[in-house]
């Protein structure tokens, strides 16, 4: 597959640390405005060197990985859509198209081959060491070397369940790593099986190989069904798995690299912390270790790893993959949702736009709920219905300028569930508050009254009843709810800066406030609010709206541990812009992505 993709590979020789430096800079090639992906062939740990090539950023790129799936994501998408409302065949022709469409369901059963390119080197007992990985550490504060593209494959107790799941992977020493199982995952769930029967639970990690088994690792698979059928069924042929050396489970027979062992049940370890997917460090916390028994590899590996903090990042094009192939699925629970986007920067599971056909009033609530009970939907935090009339769902500016125009906060519904065990805003872990804007019917309401200050005159104003207030920007004047933003110094809490100026309704409508720099930056100011709130905590609605996007702390009444940034090294940036490494990105989208 490496072949194919040879067009889109940019080969780095010189020589760089897997400890920063290997990452870094395939952090800010994922900010390009066209990356490419990244082979470090020259890999090192300090004084130690590294025959195995490391590559990263693979989903490079929206031509890349319609290059990987070999079909446009469009076309997938239709197909499982007729799969799903595939009616009994009464005509000849019909019959046949309906034997085609069988015949696709028939490629996704794996099939079991004797032996596999992954195999063609066998490391067992002493031999099996996994520092002879280029095993990465991405960020300063990571608590160690992560493997972060592995593809985990378990199975049920009773071996009737199998599964594959893409989850970090902390290395604490040649034999021992931790597995990230968070507590919702179906790894976490057969996990405990073994953990009632104390039973050891035999886990191999698979890395390389076809791209696709990657992306079918992280694909939202209803629980019980094996994701490599999903490879099956786009490939248009049986996958091909190989029995492990040392435990029974498979894995891809063209995989790189096979990490084999087991876990016991009754061990668990502190893992973290990790510079996460969503900005920000996720923190130190007891997880399953695996022990590792083989390690097998191809003839000439290579080591596939992915860099994660604030967006854009690879896993950009890899949720857009998971977007438009699932959106027949989601279709079977909601089926008035036309479409759905889920916007990089507001980390996928925070924020989440959705057109819908409501048919009668209350449907968009019902939508909502629906697709917060549904798989890796219920960790959504924040959901945006709008209507047939609005523009594309992509088109951010306009759908935004749509959405302020049609707000009426007689039609925001707040409510409490599960979150992603990622989220750090919460006001205890795992549960949380979701928010709904139904702004799927025009709005009644007028804001013509909304009259709009210059920034200078409306902070002066603001000043006069709170000094904490520090800056305000405002957006979209031009709309009926023009957001205004509040940067504030907290030596109190927002909500009681609110109390003060929401008496300013002449003046303000949707007030969000921050404590951080995102003030003049609005792509970046929707990735820090959508990751710091939870609504039943920081959503006020009076007669302006307020919003409190900052970093929560005991004013707040916050008691959990607040993680900080991912954020780059200064020394590890210089080095690489020494180098020259560092190319085809200006010093402004370096700052804008918060990079610098």
């Amino acid at each position: 597959m490496l072949e194919v993709l040879k067009p889109y590979i940019k080969e780095i020789d010189t020589p760089l640390d897997v400890k920063l430096e290997i990452p870094h800079l395939a952090y800010i090639e994922a900010k390009k405005k066209n990356p490419k992906i990244l082979m470090f062939t020259n890999p090192v740990d300090g004084d130690k060197k590294f025959d195995i090539p490391v590559v990263m950023n693979i989903f490079a790129n929206d031509e890349v990985v319609e290059r990987i799936f070999g079909k446009n994501l469009d076309f997938i998408a239709k197909e499982i859509e007729e799969l799903i409302k595939m009616k009994p065949p009464k005509t000849l022709s019909e019959k046949l198209k309906a034997f085609g469409k069988l015949f696709a369901i028939k490629n996704t059963i794996p099939k079991t081959v004797k032996s596999g390119e992954c195999q063609y080197h066998i490391y067992q007992g002493e031999l099996a060491k996994l520092s002879n990985l280029p095993i990465l550490k991405t960020w300063e504060k990571d608590g160690g070397k992560f493997i972060t593209m592995g593809q985990v494959y378990t199975k049920s107790l009773d071996g009737s369940v199998r599964n594959v799941g893409m989850y970090r992977l902390q290395i604490y020493d040649d034999k021992r790593l931790g597995l990230h199982w968070q507590i919702h995952k179906d790894s976490a769930h057969l996990f405990w099986e073994y953990k009632k029967a104390n039973k050891k639970m035999p886990v191999s990690i698979a890395i390389g190989g076809d791209p696709l088994w990657t992306w079918c690792a992280t694909a939202p698979m209803p629980p019980g069904i094996f994701e490599v059928m999903l490879y099956g069924f786009i490939r248009g042929k049986n996958p091909k798995l190989v029995k492990c050396i040392s435990n029974d489970l498979e894995v891809p027979a063209d995989a790189d690299i096979v990490i084999e062992g087991y876990c016991d049940p009754r061990e668990m370890e502190i893992e973290g912390m990790f510079g996460d997917h969503t900005g920000y460090y996720t923190l130190k916390k007891p997880f399953p270790v695996m022990h590792v028994e083989a390690i097998t590899t191809k003839k000439n590996p290579v080591f596939y790893a992915t860099v994660v903090g604030k967006p854009p990042l690879e896993d950009k094009y890899m949720g857009y993959a998971t977007e438009r192939i699932f959106l027949p699925l989601l279709k079977t629970t909601a089926p008035d949702l036309i479409d759905y986007a889920m916007p990089e920067n507001g980390v996928f599971h925070n924020l989440i736009l959705c057109k819908i056909a409501p048919r009668y009033p209350g449907h968009s609530m019902q939508i909502m709920h629906s697709l917060w009970g549904v798989g890796q939907m219920s960790f959504v935090k924040h959901a945006i219905f709008v209507g047939e009339d609005a523009p594309e769902l992509r088109d951010y500016e306009n759908l935004i300028r749509y959405i302020l125009n049609n707000f009426d906060s007689k039609n925001i519904l707040i409510s409490k569930g599960i979150v992603d065990e990622l989220d750090h805003s919460s006001v205890e872990e795992l549960v949380g508050g979701k928010l709904g804007i139904d702004i799927s019917e025009k709005c009644k309401v007028k804001n013509e009254n909304c009259i709009i200050l210059n920034d200078e005159e409306l902070l002066e104003r603001l000043q006069s009843v709170e000094p904490l207030i520090k800056d305000v920007k405002q957006y979209m004047t031009d709309t009926k709810n023009p957001v205004c933003v509040i940067k504030f110094k907290k030596e109190k809490s927002a909500k009681e800066i609110f109390e003060k100026i929401k008496n300013f309704k002449e003046n303000l409508r949707i007030v969000i406030f921050i404590n951080t720099d995102e003030i003049n930056n609005p792509y970046m100011l929707v990735w820090r609010v959508t990751n710091n709130i939870d609504a039943l905590r920081d959503v006020w609605i009076d007669e302006i709206i307020g919003i409190d996007g900052s970093n929560k702390n005991a004013l707040d009444g916050f008691t959990r541990e607040w993680p900080p940034d991912v954020d780059t090294t200064p020394q590890v940036i210089e080095k690489l812009k020494k180098l020259g490494l560092i190319k085809g990105i200006s010093e402004e989208e370096l700052r804008k992505y918060q990079v610098l």
